[in-house]
């Protein structure tokens, strides 16, 4: 363990001590890190990381059952409950899972690091596998339910266990690759139209590289009526 990261560590135990129902994402945001790196500090403990062979790792989520998957950003989070059904991991660039309850498209270019989270809940352990980016930022996690198969949960971790349990991670800036078209060069007529006739919601990225706008700047673009309303 580095001095930095028993530094982190006990900063974490004293904030825990100070606020205990304090979330371990605002936990990071008062600490100045990543959730990633807060959570690396527990490595050995209540979490196991696990080798970033992220598509060998999902390719196995369905058998896991019925669990809870969970995205979020600072504004939003998005919960679905369900199996992970129909894996589609093939493509180098992007996973897909498509099911009734869960359907998921997954870029991997900026995934990172693998953890599997033990949190005690109700005096009852809670089991999730949770993925983070390049810069520590929580990408997806996947939590089990009362219906989930704990047995396969626990023999997914031993399979993808890594051998480097440090309570620590490196962390890197996320380029920002998408593209930057000025609105006066889009045909912004035949983008709408396009859109007012897309038949399945994957096929918006397409629809983003065709016309080359990042996914804000198609927003702003979009169809009249409430194809895309702006909230504060």
């Amino acid at each position: 363990m580095t001095n930095s990261s028993q530094t982190l560590k006990q900063k974490w135990a004293d904030l825990k001590q100070a606020q205990p129902h304090i979330r371990i994402r605002n936990a990071a945001a008062e600490l100045s890190v990543s959730e990633g790196e807060l959570l690396a500090t527990q490595c050995g403990e209540s979490v196991t990381r696990l080798n970033p062979d992220f598509k060998g790792i999902l390719a196995r989520i369905e058998e896991l059952g019925y669990v809870m998957a969970l995205t979020r950003n600072n504004d939003v989070v998005h919960e679905r409950k369900g199996t992970y059904l129909n894996a589609e991991l093939n493509n180098d660039h992007v996973g897909l899972f498509v099911g009734e309850d869960i359907d998921l498209r997954i870029f991997f270019k900026n995934w990172a690091h693998a953890f599997a989270v033990t949190e005690m809940a109700k005096d009852k352990p809670r089991y999730s596998i949770q993925f983070f980016a390049k810069d520590g930022e929580a990408i997806h996690k996947i939590y089990l339910t009362e219906k989930s198969n704990t047995e396969a949960y626990l023999n997914l971790v031993n399979a993808f266990k890594s051998a480097d349990q440090l309570q620590s991670i490196p962390v890197e800036p996320i380029a920002d690759s998408s593209f930057n078209t000025p609105n006066g060069e889009v045909d912004v007529k035949a983008f709408q139209s396009d859109w007012e006739n897309l038949k399945d919601t994957h096929h918006f990225f397409g629809l983003l590289a065709k016309y080359k706008l990042n996914r804000t700047q198609a927003l702003r673009l979009a169809p009249a009526g409430n194809y895309a309303v702006k909230v504060s």
